[in-house]
C-alpha cells in the first residue's frame, strides 16, 4: 500500500517557537487517520505545509509521492483541505463559490457533483443563497464542499465539526465515512476525542512539534487501558497530585493502575479529612488515553535540562 501522505524530518521555526521538531509520518491510502495535539502542538502547521501555504525550514513532505514544492500542482490536485477558520468570499453565493473554487482546477462542468455535494451537506435549499446570508454551521459546510470540488484522493478535515450542530456532524460524518469507503485517504485533527475514537483506525499525537504517539486506535486503547476515577472533591490528597489527569473547578480525573488503588485512594482522602461529593470509576477512553500521553510528554520535556 503506497503512503497516501508522507512527512519526514519536517522542522519549522517562527521565531522563538519551534512549531515542528523533526515529524516523521506516514498516512497510507485508504486511511481514516486522527491527528491529535493541544493546542499548539504544531497540527496546523504541518497541514499549512501540505498544503503548500508553508515551506518547512528542514525535511520533506509528498501527497500521494509528489513533493509538495518541488511537484507542487500535482500535489496540490491530490489534496483537498477543510481548514479551520471560517473563510468565505461575501460577493458570491454558494453555488458559485462551488464552481469558482472548481475552476481553480479547471473543472468546467462540474454542476453534476456540485449538486451532489450540495445535497449531502443539506445545502441544496441555500444553493443560490449569498454567503453572507449563512450562518456559522453553513458556511462550515461550504468550506467541506469546496474542499470536495475537484474529487480529491486525500482530504484534510482541521476540526470540521467546530461550532456546528449535532445534526449536522451527524450528516457530515455519515458522508465522509462514505467518501472514505470510495477510497478516499481521510486525515482529521479535532478537540471531539470522541469522534476520533469512533471514525480512525491510526492516531498519531503530536506535543511541542513531535509525534508522541503513533498506533492504531485499539492499540493505544489497549496500551493504556485501565481505570481512571471522576473525584468531585475540594481537593486531592498531595500524594496523589502525581495522578491527576485533569482539574476543572473541583471535578478531577485521576489515573488508577488497579482496584487495589481505589481503596488506597480512599485511605489518603479519610487521612487528610477531604470529603467526597461524587466519585465514579470509568474505563479509560481515548480522552484518557490522550490526557495520559500528553501528561507523560509534558514530563519529559520539562525533565530535559535547559
Amino acid at each position: 500500500m503506497r503512503p497516501a501522505v508522507e512527512a519526514i524530518q519536517l522542522a519549522r521555526r517562527f521565531g522563538a517557537v519551534q512549531a515542528l521538531a523533526g515529524v516523521d509520518l506516514t498516512v497510507h491510502e485508504g486511511e481514516f487517520f486522527g491527528l491529535l495535539g493541544p493546542n499548539g502542538a504544531g497540527k496546523t502547521t504541518l497541514i499549512s505545509i501540505l498544503a503548500g501555504l508553508t515551506r518547512p525550514d528542514t525535511g520533506s513532505a509528498r501527497i500521494l509521492g509528489h513533493d509538495v514544492i518541488t511537484d507542487y500542482r500535482a500535489a496540490r490536485r491530490a489534496l483537498g483541505v477543510v481548514p479551520q477558520e471560517l473563510v468565505f468570499d461575501p460577493f458570491f453565493s454558494v453555488r458559485e463559490t462551488l464552481r469558482i473554487q472548481a475552476g481553480y482546477f479547471g473543472l468546467r462542468r462540474a454542476d453534476d457533483w456540485i449538486d451532489e455535494i450540495l445535497a449531502h451537506l443539506d445545502l441544496t435549499s441555500k444553493a443560490d443563497a449569498n454567503m453572507r446570508s449563512l450562518s456559522g454551521g453553513m458556511k462550515r459546510r461550504v468550506l467541506v464542499g469546496q474542499a470536495l470540488v475537484h474529487k480529491p484522493p486525500v482530504i484534510v478535515l482541521d476540526e470540521p465539526t467546530a461550532g456546528v450542530d449535532v445534526e449536522l456532524r451527524q450528516s457530515l460524518w455519515g458522508f465522509i465515512r462514505k467518501l472514505n469507503r470510495d477510497g478516499h485517504t481521510i486525515i482529521l485533527t479535532t478537540h471531539y476525542l470522541e469522534e476520533a475514537e469512533a471514525l480512525c483506525g491510526r492516531i498519531a499525537m503530536l506535543s511541542a512539534g513531535r509525534v508522541v504517539a503513533l498506533d492504531t486506535t485499539r492499540n493505544l486503547l489497549s496500551q493504556f487501558a485501565g481505570l481512571t476515577v471522576r473525584l468531585v472533591a475540594g481537593r486531592v490528597p498531595a500524594s496523589w497530585q502525581s495522578r491527576v489527569l485533569r482539574a476543572d473547578g473541583g471535578v478531577y480525573l485521576l489515573r488508577l493502575d488497579d482496584y487495589a488503588d481505589l481503596e488506597a485512594l480512599l485511605a489518603a482522602l479519610r487521612t487528610e479529612g477531604i470529603a467526597i461529593t461524587e466519585l465514579a470509576l470509568q474505563e479509560a477512553d481515548l480522552e484518557q488515553v490522550f490526557l495520559r500521553i500528553m501528561s507523560g510528554a509534558r514530563a519529559s520535556v520539562t525533565a530535559v535540562p535547559a
